[in-house]
């Protein structure tokens, strides 16, 4: 019994992820842009210090969290 996905299959994927990336990253990026104007949330609590990301950069970080929802099933 092989267990091992295809390499074609990987390729196949990737290019998928790549492809719906580049198709909802405009809408994450005008996410994250209305997002700098909502008052900033109290960070305080969570006790961890991050330094602040740029909106490109929230945008794809946005986008490769919700982009594999549409890989589940």
């Amino acid at each position: 019994m092989r267990t091992m996905v295809p390499t074609a299959r990987l390729h196949q994927d990737a290019f998928q992820f790549r492809l719906i990336l580049a198709a909802t990253y405009p809408f994450f990026l005008a996410a994250a842009a209305l997002g700098r104007f909502r008052p900033a949330r109290d960070s305080s609590r969570s006790g961890m210090v991050t330094a602040p990301r740029s909106v490109f950069g929230e945008a794809r970080a946005m986008a490769v969290q919700a982009i594999p929802f549409a890989f589940m099933g």
